[in-house]
């Protein structure tokens, strides 16, 4: 990893809710609300922004961890500021606390751990994911 990746670092995205972002299972629309997937998928991604920029080319972050409390609804149209930051690094482990809000309502939060590793550590792992199906 590149020197300056620190505990405090954050990154912060903007989300306008949209139709593909319900809650649906099947592709049938359960309610048209912003899904839990959908915000885990967006927490991910706000931790991910973080590390980026301190990848070395030979790296790749992977996600290990992920814990989200949905406390809120968000409609279609709805925008959303994720905000997550580095809580703790141990050795090359990033852990993460994000929010999600709509204004200054709380829609969730969690918590994202990530690994990062060399990419040729990654490709191993996935090949023998293959060998075992």
């Amino acid at each position: 990893m590149k020197l300056g990746l620190e505990e405090g670092l954050q990154a912060v995205m903007k989300v306008q809710v949209t139709p593909e972002m319900f809650a649906q299972f099947g592709g049938h629309i359960v309610h048209p609300a912003y899904s839990t997937v959908s915000m885990i998928y967006h927490m991910e991604w706000a931790s991910r922004e973080i590390i980026l920029p301190y990848l070395e080319s030979h790296e790749e972050g992977m996600g290990i961890d992920v814990s989200a409390r949905h406390a809120g609804a968000a409609i279609n149209g709805a925008e959303l500021t994720i905000t997550a930051r580095i809580t703790k690094i141990k050795k090359l482990i990033i852990h993460t606390n994000v929010t999600v809000y709509e204004k200054n309502r709380l829609i969730g939060e969690g918590t994202v751990t990530q690994a990062v590793m060399p990419k040729s550590k990654i490709s191993n792992l996935l090949d023998k994911g293959k060998e075992q199906v």
